[in-house]
């Protein structure tokens, strides 16, 4: 008759962390790279609507014309609100046309200041109508109940 005998083994105290680190080191190269592209777009004061959000297709490319209350006009194309400069109604018309012909399936915002001229925001839908926008999107706060 024989007797078998079973070796313990000792548990293993020791965890590997290297990987660990690696993945953690590859998060951060990543929010860092990722951190100013978040602050983008132009500082104004938005309206509020008691609307149903649009549906926006995160998926296709979005362009953002900005207006401020003093009636400057700006178009995110990449700049972070501090890189940004002001351009003219003519300038940003041709410019919005580049971009629609380049890609006509591309969603147009425009982000008006509360503050903002109406007419001025009348005169800015009507040169990106000619420029080839169909139909462009405002953005707007919900309203805070208080």
């Amino acid at each position: 008759m024989e007797i078998l005998v079973r070796k313990k083994r000792k548990p293993m105290a020791d965890i590997n962390v290297v990987p660990y680190i690696d993945v953690m080191l590859v998060l951060l190269i990543v929010f860092m790279v990722t951190a100013p592209m978040l602050n983008q777009g132009i500082e104004v004061d938005l309206p509020q609507a008691n609307n149903e959000p649009v549906d926006i297709d995160e998926n296709r490319e979005t362009l953002v014309v900005s207006i401020k209350a003093d009636g400057s006009y700006f178009l995110s194309i990449g700049a972070t609100g501090e890189e940004a400069q002001s351009l003219e109604l003519s300038v940003l018309g041709d410019q919005v046309r580049r971009v629609v012909d380049a890609n006509p399936d591309i969603q147009v915002l425009i982000e008006g200041d509360r503050e903002a001229d109406w007419g001025t925001m009348i005169t800015l839908i009507t040169t990106l109508q000619q420029a080839g926008v169909d139909n462009p999107n405002f953005i707007t706060e919900p309203i805070s109940s208080l």
